[in-house]
Order: C-alpha cells, then sequence, then structure tokens
C-alpha cells in the first residue's frame, strides 16, 4: 500500500507544478498580453530580436507550448510572419532550458516567500496588473514547492523494484522512452513540467542518464504537439509543425547517440540530473545555432508544404475566429481584430463602388452592393458571439477596452454598410426610375465629399489597428469640413432649383448629401475613445464649445 499512497503522492505533486506553470502563464497573458502582441507586431522583423524575444516571453511565461500557441495564433492571424514566428519559437526553446536550469537548484527554500508575497499581492490589489503579478508569484511559489516534494517522495520509491523495473525498461528502449514522455508532454501541455519531474526521476536514481536523455528527448518532442493539434487550418499549422520537424530532427540525430552524449557531458556535471539539465540546454541551443540562419528557406518549405486553402464561396464564414485562441485574451482579441478588417475591406468596396452607381447608373454594381449587407450582418454577429465567449477569461483593463473598441468599431461597420446598401442604393434606384441626372456641379460636390469620406477610412484603419491619437484627431477635425461641405452643396443645389438650373435629382441628392455625413460620423465615433484615454477628448470639447454656441460647427 505504501507504494500505492506514493503514486498518488506524485500525481499530486505533478498536478500541482503544473498549476503552478498555469498560474504563471495566464498570470503574464491577462497581465500582459497586450504589450506581447505590441512587440510581436513591432519588433520582430530581424532574427536577433526575434530570438530574443522568444527566449525573453518564454522564461516569463515559464512555458515554450504557451509561446508557441501565441506565435501560432498570431502568425495564422496575419500578425506575425512565418520567418519570424521560426525564430522565435528557435529562442523559446532555448528559453525553456534557462527554466529548467534554475529550476533544478534547490531553491525550494524561497517558494514560501513567492507564495505569501503573490497572496498578499493578489488580495490586496485592487489593480488588475498587480493582482496578476500576484498570481505569478503564487504560481512560480508553487512550482518550486511541488518541485521539492517530488524530490522527496522520489527517494524511497528508488526502492520500489516493480517502478524501477518499468523505467529500466524504458532506458533499454530509447523510442518508447521518447513516445512515452512526448504523450505526457502533450497531455499535460508543458515541457518544463516534464522535464523537471525527468530530472527529479534521475536525482533519486529511479532512472539512468542515457534514458532520462531519451525521455528528454520525448517531452522535446511533446512540446511542438499542443500548438498543431489546436491549429484549426493548414496556414495555422505551418509554424508548428516546422517546429516539430526542427525538434523531430534533432531527435533522430541524437536517440543513436544517448550513451556517448551522456559520457560526453559528464565532465560538466557527474550528476544525472545535471547531465539532462545540461543536455535539454545543449539540444535546443545547438538546433537554434543551425536553423537560424535558413529559416528564411525553411519557411518558404513549410509554405510550399502548406499552401494557403481556397476561400470559402460564402464570403460571411468568419476565417480568423479560431475558438482555441479564446483561451488566451489577447490572441483572441487579435484574432477578431483580423476579422472586423474584412468587414472593413467589404465596407471600402462598397463605398468605392458608389462612383460607379451614381454616375453611370450601374444597377449590376447597385444590385452587388446591396447584397453585401447581410454578409456584413452576419460576420458582425459571429465577432460579437467571439467576444463573448471571452466572458470567462479574467481580462486587464487594456484588454477590456480593446474589446470594446472592436464591438464599436463592428456596430459602426454594421451601420455604415446598412446606410450604402439600402439608402443609398434606394436613392440610386430612384434616381434611375425617373430618369433624372444630376448637374456637372453636384457631381464635382458629390465626387469631393466621397473622396473625403474614402481618406476618412483610411485614417479610421489607423486608429482601430493603432490607437493612433494623431489619426484619431484628424479624422474627428474632419467633422466640421463634412458639414460645411454638406451646408454648401445644399444651399448651392437648392439655389439652382429655384433658378430652374438643376439637371435633376431633387430631394435625392440632398438625401445622398446627408448620408455620405451620416457614415463620416460613424468612422469619427471610432476616434473618440482613443481621445478619451489620452485625454484630448474633453480640451477638444472646451475648444469646440464656443463654435456650438454660435451655432458654427
Amino acid at each position: 500500500m505504501k507504494g500505492t499512497f506514493a503514486l498518488f503522492d506524485i500525481a499530486g505533486y505533478v498536478a500541482l507544478l503544473l498549476w503552478g506553470t498555469h498560474m504563471v502563464t495566464s498570470g503574464v497573458l491577462r497581465g500582459y498580453g497586450s504589450a506581447l502582441r505590441r512587440w510581436l507586431g513591432r519588433y520582430l522583423g530581424r532574427r536577433p530580436a526575434a530570438f530574443a524575444f522568444g527566449i525573453c516571453i518564454t522564461a516569463v511565461l515559464q512555458s515554450s507550448t504557451a509561446t508557441g500557441m501565441m506565435a501560432t495564433s498570431f502568425a495564422a492571424g496575419g500578425f506575425l510572419g512565418l520567418a519570424p514566428g521560426l525564430t522565435v519559437m528557435l529562442g523559446a526553446n532555448v528559453g525553456t532550458t534557462l527554466i529548467v536550469q534554475v529550476m533544478s537548484f534547490d531553491i525550494a527554500i524561497i517558494a514560501p516567500i513567492f507564495i505569501l508575497l503573490g497572496t498578499a499581492m493578489h488580495k490586496r490589489s485592487d489593480d488588475a496588473r498587480y493582482k496578476n503579478i500576484g498570481r505569478v508569484g503564487i504560481g512560480l511559489g508553487l512550482m518550486l514547492l511541488a518541485l521539492h516534494l517530488l524530490v522527496l517522495t522520489m527517494a524511497p520509491v528508488e526502492n520500489a523494484q516493480a517502478l524501477r523495473a518499468v523505467l529500466q525498461s524504458l532506458s533499454d528502449e530509447p523510442v518508447i522512452a521518447l513516445l512515452v514522455a512526448a504523450i505526457l508532454t502533450w497531455a499535460c501541455h508543458s515541457s518544463v513540467a516534464v522535464v523537471l519531474l525527468i530530472v527529479s526521476l534521475a536525482t533519486a536514481g529511479v532512472v539512468d542518464a542515457p534514458g532520462a536523455l531519451a525521455l528528454v528527448l520525448g517531452a522535446n518532442l511533446g512540446g511542438t504537439l499542443p500548438a498543431l493539434f489546436d491549429a484549426a487550418t493548414p496556414v495555422a499549422r505551418r509554424l508548428p509543425l516546422g517546429n516539430l520537424m526542427v525538434r523531430g530532427f534533432g531527435c533522430v540525430v541524437c536517440l543513436p547517440l544517448l550513451h556517448p552524449l551522456a559520457q560526453w557531458l559528464a565532465p560538466l556535471g557527474a550528476s544525472p540530473a545535471r547531465i539532462v539539465v545540461n543536455f535539454h540546454t545543449g539540444f535546443n541551443l545547438a538546433l537554434a545555432l543551425l536553423f537560424i540562419l535558413p529559416v528564411e528557406r525553411f519557411a518558404q518549405f513549410l509554405v510550399r508544404l502548406l499552401p494557403e486553402p481556397p476561400q470559402p464561396s460564402d464570403p460571411a464564414v468568419p476565417q480568423y475566429l479560431d475558438p482555441a485562441a479564446l483561451d488566451s485574451a489577447n490572441v483572441a482579441l487579435a484574432n477578431a481584430a483580423r476579422e472586423a478588417m474584412r468587414m472593413l475591406d467589404m465596407v471600402e468596396g462598397m463605398l468605392k463602388g458608389l462612383v460607379e452607381v451614381f454616375g453611370k447608373d450601374d444597377r449590376a454594381r447597385a444590385a452587388a452592393i446591396s447584397r453585401m449587407d447581410p454578409t456584413l450582418d452576419r460576420l458582425g454577429v459571429a465577432i460579437r458571439e467571439y467576444l463573448a465567449g471571452l466572458g470567462g477569461e479574467a481580462l486587464n483593463e487594456e484588454d477590456g477596452e480593446r474589446s470594446q473598441d472592436i464591438l464599436a468599431f463592428v456596430i459602426n461597420i454594421e451601420h455604415i454598410g446598412d446606410i450604402t446598401a439600402n439608402n443609398l442604393m434606394e436613392f440610386a434606384a430612384k434616381k434611375a426610375e425617373r430618369g433624372q441626372d444630376f448637374s456637372a456641379d453636384d457631381i464635382l460636390d458629390l465626387f469631393a465629399m466621397h473622396a473625403q469620406v474614402m481618406e476618412s477610412l483610411q485614417l479610421a484603419v489607423a486608429v482601430f489597428l493603432r490607437s493612433d491619437t494623431r489619426a484619431a484627431q484628424q479624422l474627428v477635425a474632419r467633422k466640421p469640413l463634412l458639414w460645411r461641405m454638406e451646408n454648401e452643396s445644399s444651399e448651392r443645389h437648392i439655389r439652382a432649383l429655384r433658378e430652374h438650373r438643376d439637371g435633376g435629382g431633387g430631394d435625392v441628392y440632398l438625401r445622398i448629401l446627408r448620408d455620405l455625413k451620416r457614415i463620416h460620423s460613424h468612422l469619427a465615433a471610432l476616434a473618440y475613445p482613443v481621445l478619451e484615454r489620452a485625454g484630448l477628448l474633453q480640451e477638444r470639447l472646451v475648444r469646440e464649445a464656443p463654435n456650438h454656441r454660435t451655432g458654427v460647427v
């Protein structure tokens, strides 16, 4: 019975180790996921920066698996190139070895300190970021405590003949040992936890050095599987497949050399645990040095191996709303933003078509524009439902604001689509049925307002994607210009009607002007949250207050 209880203890401590790893990863992503998303987009164009980022983020997250899943989602969504993504993963693989190096030393004495300080910070602070830092501290403490308890429990287990026989058989069958460790790592979603468990086994003498090295190879291989299995499209599978191929190549090379490798590593530390840790580091560092130079060609090979799939025939089918990413708020928000940009592209095409519709009475183009509105509505519903799936995820303040920005963006884009597909196309149909023509001045004014709206659309993109305060100021500053253009065009048109010089159009022309102004108002609405967070909105309202009192807008 003692052996049975010992196995239950080991299972419980392994679960505690996994939970501690989860707390560290989720705490970092919840507290600083948005900053990580920005860094991914801004600083990873060069291989050294991408490699260093992979090392650092994995050291912070305590999990190369978490880094892999995050990088995979960004690469699938187009926010991270495949070659930089592969470089990030090479760095992440090295970064996970640094965690194992630190954790392999006997630093369990500081575990209670981490747990005490983390709990105090999590309970006492009202700031979400400090609460998540506390969560990270608790997670680190639990990891150290679990490792200490594992080592203590493994000592008497060394004498369990049944367990020793099983593990010794794995040592004699390195391929089976590799597969067992790979499956265990995939099930745990943490290569760090499994490698540290292998270190504990080696420290207790339950497994010899060559057998431990085979298990380490399996842990490295299994760490690539969660991201690969969670990828839903061929494009999303490129990065995790590349990481799997890199580590698989290393496993094939090292499997026949386990005994010589154990002997070569002995001078750096004769204990089996130290041999395991140093092998884990050397294995990933060697692969990084080998693959970092030809990473561009490797990326091209993966693109050929997994080409872009044909686009779905129904444009209303979401392309980027990956349900697997809902476990990570910042990744899910990036996916939702990507899908929202598809809506913007559709609206931009609809607005560009207005020139042909009104200038040439193109009924086919008008019908095509009208058919786009249900597509926009379905995509908008899909994005809102996707964001609602984040309800169980503790969003930090910045992620919460980003979620609201995306929702506001989707709603305003839907309104613009409704105005374009319903109102403006209805006016186009009336104009064609009545055989009315706009005067040359009317057409020039319409084109001028239309050009202003299209320029505002580009400013709205900068506001939405980058929270660009300068673009937000320019967008809002255009409102008085659009109002003035509408007033002047309306007054000129009415004077022309009175003088019987208008070629037709009447109230249709005035309604088109009004709706172009309404479209711009929906675009300008996207700028107000950005200006408010920058402290510029109140200043602007105060500055414009005298103009509103005098009726000049």
